[in-house]
């Protein structure tokens, strides 16, 4: 299915996990900003350094970082007949940037799932899987700190791309199994619409 997708929710939703499941499902790559990240940091690059640098303190990549890799990976061939983007875009900014990306090509989102979840829910998830993972980055004064950053960067695109019709919102809290018949059947009920 050549479809153009975004998956947006708090940290700790289980956006990664829906992720792989969706674009499984439907035959599309799943673009992680965090696991773009994470590949330039355990390579020990310049650019991954400098992600390192923001992410171990809990705060977000600066745009311009972001963008230009994003641009980069959209322009890869498997990522021509559709994909999903699952941490981009964070910010009105990059919601602009990214309209300009698709825009050159004629392209444009089709819809905007959003996992929702409630906060200390998804504080006690990543502590368990730091604890299961062993990940530095994710102690609880860094979990609420990204979570707080997430409700004031983040939050103003479910608002934005519900004004533009293409946001569909599901319950992020249930079994992985759960979450995902739900991602699928509210996905394709919006766009058969």
């Amino acid at each position: 299915m050549s479809v153009r997708l975004i998956l947006v929710g708090p940290p700790g939703a289980g956006k990664g996990t829906q992720a792989e499941l969706l674009c499984e499902s439907l035959g599309i790559p799943a673009i992680s900003t965090g696991a773009i990240f994470r590949a330039h940091a355990q390579a020990g690059d310049e650019l991954g350094q400098l992600a390192e640098s923001y992410t171990s303190r809990g705060e977000l990549v600066p745009d311009e970082v972001t963008n230009k890799m994003v641009a980069v990976r959209l322009a890869e061939p498997d990522a021509a007949g559709g994909f999903l983007l699952d941490g981009y875009p964070r910010n009105l900014s990059q919601v602009a940037e990214l309209d300009s990306m698709l825009g050159e090509s004629g392209n444009q989102i089709d819809a905007v799932l959003c996992l929702v979840a409630d906060d200390d829910e998804v504080v006690q998830r990543l502590l368990g899987r730091a604890a299961e993972q062993g990940r530095v980055d994710d102690t609880e004064t860094v979990i609420r700190h990204r979570i707080e950053l997430y409700h004031a960067q983040t939050e103003p695109l479910v608002s934005l791309y519900r004004e533009r019709g293409i946001l569909v919102e599901v319950n992020g809290m249930g079994s992985i199994e759960s979450v995902a018949q739900n991602l699928v059947s509210e996905l394709k009920a919006f766009l058969t619409k």
